[in-house]
């Protein structure tokens, strides 16, 4: 269970951020919520307990740079970066930074807390030294040559029409594709096909 687990939740939209307060609160966590990531560094100790739940798409200082910010300053508080659906090579980009996970919004409340679980459960593992390597190794291996030329546009952010415009074929060919990856990589969402290509780089 989660405990008292702290969980900060950064997001503009006042809306938002009271949702989700609720939404970690009645998950048994301790919530924290800030109206910018300028209003969080700023009351940020030396010492940030628990997980942070972003928006990727903020005035001033977003996601990423708030990402870049901490790991900058020696954090290694886990972060969940929320993003929209258009907003997926941004969420790329931002695991590349170093993002626990990422989730696609709308999204289903359990998905969230699950997230936040596993990132809360898994802080204090380094990624360099992940168990599952050689596993996600050996199911990279089962892809044909097209399927890892779909998951390279995937894991490069691209959406499925930019995937299928590159390599000649069409959107719904994509989306086949896209399937088989998921299914072989066993896969439970993009977030995860993501992270698992990902680990699999940083062995290179």
């Amino acid at each position: 269970m989660a405990g008292n687990d702290l969980v900060h939740v950064v997001d503009d939209d006042v809306d938002v951020r009271k949702s989700l307060g609720f939404l970690l609160a009645t998950a048994d966590f301790a919530v924290r919520l800030h109206e910018s990531a300028t209003a969080f560094l700023s009351t940020a100790t030396s010492n940030i307990d628990g997980c942070i739940v972003t928006d990727v798409r903020m005035p001033g200082i977003d996601g990423i740079e708030l990402l870049r910010q901490l790991r900058a300053r020696g954090h290694s508080v886990p972060v969940i970066v929320m993003t929209g659906h258009a907003d997926v090579a941004l969420a790329v980009q931002a695991m590349k930074e170093g993002a626990a996970d990422f989730i696609e919004k709308p999204f289903d409340d359990d998905i969230l807390i699950d997230a936040i679980r596993s990132a809360l459960a898994n802080r204090d593992r380094p990624a360099a030294t992940h168990p599952q390597s050689a596993e996600i190794q050996a199911r990279l291996s089962t892809l044909s040559e097209r399927e890892k030329q779909v998951l390279d546009g995937l894991v490069s952010g691209l959406p499925n029409k930019t995937i299928a415009y590159d390599l000649g074929i069409s959107p719904r060919t994509v989306e086949i594709h896209r399937a088989n990856v998921m299914s072989k990589m066993g896969a439970t969402s993009l977030s995860h096909l993501v992270r698992m290509a990902l680990i699999v780089e940083s062995k290179r």
